[in-house]
């Protein structure tokens, strides 16, 4: 699998819709190796894309589905999703429900048959089968930003947005690091469940901390000079 960067910051920062009548989608358990099980996990994670329906939705369910507590965002203004030319992207707002997104992308036989054709529809009934709409990082109140302890973002603006938005939030009153990684990926779904499996298993190393403020950084390092080789993290 070709190298993907990784990159390290620390900061002190601060019912369902069953339209579709979905199921959880079944993927790979993802078991923890026998070194880093635990009964419960420890850690809260976010998991951070521009739309939440492909990168960060992968890593969200493949994570979840380990037994992570793991909930998943995007940081762009609108959901952007591929239309019928690059001019003609399917916008929605943040909140819309992914079974209403559904709905209308396949409205009429055509569009219905061009979003299957071109993934946008199997996203939409992943989502809805795991929560019930797309959450956008900037609007989430920062008590519920604080209650997690790593974030990763799946590309380096992306990554930029979560740190720019967290420096400019006011402290809470349980005031801790956050560690943001980004692990650069692209948006289309070959990559994204690549690159899902690479956050699952960093991030039941991150478990196995006892100081993951400590710890984190030596991690990381480890982490990138066994799997990517060819790629300089960013501190």
């Amino acid at each position: 699998m070709p190298a993907k960067p990784l990159h390290l910051r620390h900061h002190q920062s601060p019912q369902q819709t069953n339209v579709l009548a979905l199921h959880r989608p079944s993927t790979p358990p993802g078991y923890p190796p026998a070194s880093a099980r635990r009964d419960v996990s420890k850690l809260s994670f976010g998991t951070v894309c521009s739309s939440n329906i492909n990168r960060s939705m992968e890593a969200h369910v493949v994570m979840s589905n380990a037994g992570m507590k793991v909930e998943s965002y995007g940081t762009g203004t609108q959901v952007r999703l591929p239309g019928k030319s690059a001019m003609e992207p399917r916008i929605f707002k943040f909140g819309t429900p992914y079974a209403e997104m559904y709905q209308s992308l396949s409205a009429t036989p055509e569009d219905e048959a061009f979003f299957v054709h071109n993934g946008v529809l199997q996203l939409c009934k992943r989502g809805a089968a795991v929560k019930l709409a797309p959450q956008r990082w900037q609007d989430t109140p920062s008590d519920a930003v604080q209650k997690h302890d790593v974030i990763i973002a799946f590309e380096e603006r992306i990554y930029d947005a979560v740190v720019e938005d967290l420096q400019s939030r006011e402290p809470t009153e349980d005031f801790k690091a956050l560690h943001v990684i980004c692990l650069d990926t692209k948006d289309n779904p070959h990559e994204a469940q690549l690159q899902g499996r690479v956050a699952l298993e960093l991030c039941w190393l991150l478990e196995r901390t006892t100081d993951l403020d400590v710890e984190a950084p030596e991690l990381i390092e480890r982490f990138q000079e066994e799997q990517m080789t060819h790629t300089q993290i960013k501190d």
